[in-house]
């Protein structure tokens, strides 16, 4: 069974919606073990959107189309449908009443234009779920169908999970499963993962049990993705299980998880583990490391909380920086070795440097100073971080969580 997806939108393409729906439409095929091969997004423009649908359904069994099933104008979507099935409009009655009383439920008057949520194309079926005025459609198309669904995401999710994967599944008869793991890394660029495992992936490919993809995720790091096709989940499960484990040994510490998990997730347990408290002490960060951590719900068991001086002053004063240059090894080490003893917490992390755009104390944007502090130990790491300032606080947050997660699992 090969599936497609049409997302329907001119805020898609103007970049002013994310398209979120086509992305939890793929994840609910792959787990229902049907191929989507293709996703597109198209504005609304009747001509385009027909070619996409046509298109979409001249290469696949079966075509999801999100979007454009709303009252207003610029909602044609189920015009576009029954163009290509061939069909005319109906106005279903049933429809047009149920329309009528969730507007009367509301205590609102119904404007006469949402009774063109009512039209249906001749032959296709109503989906049960209903949460709001637009209906979710289920059209056949000779041995083909064509499933439509709202673009407002709640609305969406009940209909694919109640009406659409059911249905696919059903027409399908017995499918396999796909699953999927994330391998997250950090300290490496893609271009060096890649090459670490190109044996692997050459003979992976060869055996035709998994594939591998990179995705660069930015502040989230460097993500390996597996993904297996198997007859069951557990058998899925347990080759994904294998594959795994060889993946994360040839990429050795750059690996921080196996389970899809936040870097400020790893740290945090690792703390948690050995019964330590952490602190930060942020300078150019700006209380974004305090951020990440405290976004883990549980978190107070570990998290101190942050000292975040910002101003030379409050380095000097609060933290026992001394006097003299702040993007330095010796301000980042006095800044950890402070949170240390100010926050009252065993472990910390400190960063000071300069984000940009301009260079500060004779420093390039970009160069930043990483403090640790663990068992009474301090230290700075020098790193020059790319990209524009938002992008080197971000990168900078990271790598300092990284630098102590490396330091603690070497501890033990």
């Amino acid at each position: 069974m090969r599936c497609e997806v049409v997302a329907v939108g001119t805020e898609l393409l103007l970049g002013q919606i994310v398209d979120t729906n086509s992305a939890f439409i793929g994840e609910q095929l792959a787990l229902a073990g049907i191929d989507c091969l293709f996703q597109a997004k198209v504005g609304d423009n009747p001509d385009r959107i027909r070619s996409a649908i046509a298109s979409a359904l001249e290469r696949a069994d079966a075509v999801v189309v999100c979007g454009g099933l709303g009252p207003t104008q610029d909602d044609i979507t189920r015009d576009m449908i029954a163009e290509v099935m061939g069909v005319p409009l109906d106005r279903d009655p049933d429809l047009e009443d149920r329309i009528r009383a969730m507007f009367g439920s509301r205590g609102r008057d119904m404007p006469a234009n949402n009774l063109r949520q009512a039209d249906v194309p001749r032959g296709a079926a109503i989906m049960d779920q209903m949460p709001g005025t637009a209906p979710g459609l289920v059209c056949p198309v000779g041995d083909k169908v064509i499933y439509a669904v709202p673009g407002v995401p709640w609305e969406m999710q009940q209909m694919v999970e109640g009406t659409v994967i059911p249905d696919l599944r059903r027409r399908a008869g017995d499918t396999a499963v796909i699953r999927s793991r994330v391998i997250r890394t950090w300290g490496q660029s893609e271009s060096g993962i890649a090459e670490q495992l190109a044996p692997y992936h050459e003979e992976l490919e060869a055996s035709g049990h998994c594939t591998l993809a990179f995705l660069a995720s930015g502040i989230d790091g460097l993500k390996v993705r597996l993904t297996a096709k198997a007859a069951t989940a557990d058998e899925a499960d347990d080759l994904l299980a294998r594959e795994v484990e060889v993946v994360a040994g040839i990429l050795g510490p750059s690996v921080f998880t196996v389970h899809d998990q936040s870097m400020e997730q790893v740290v945090l347990e690792l703390c948690r583990r050995q019964g330590l408290t952490l602190g930060t002490a942020e300078s150019m960060t700006g209380g974004l490391i305090a951020a990440r951590l405290t976004a883990v719900p549980g978190a107070s068991d570990v998290f101190r909380g942050a000292v975040v001086s910002y101003a030379s002053e409050v380095k000097y004063d609060v933290l026992g920086v001394p006097r003299g240059p702040v993007v330095s090894e010796e301000a980042a080490t006095a800044m950890a070795e402070g949170a240390c003893r100010v926050l009252g917490c065993d472990v910390a992390v400190a960063v000071t440097g300069v984000a940009g755009p301009e260079p500060q104390e004779g420093q390039k944007p970009g160069t930043v100073w990483l403090g640790t502090c663990v068992d009474g130990e301090a230290g700075a790491l020098l790193v020059r971080l790319p990209g524009d300032r938002e992008r080197v606080r971000q990168f900078a947050t990271i790598s300092v969580l990284d630098l102590l997660r490396r330091q603690l699992v070497a501890r033990g």
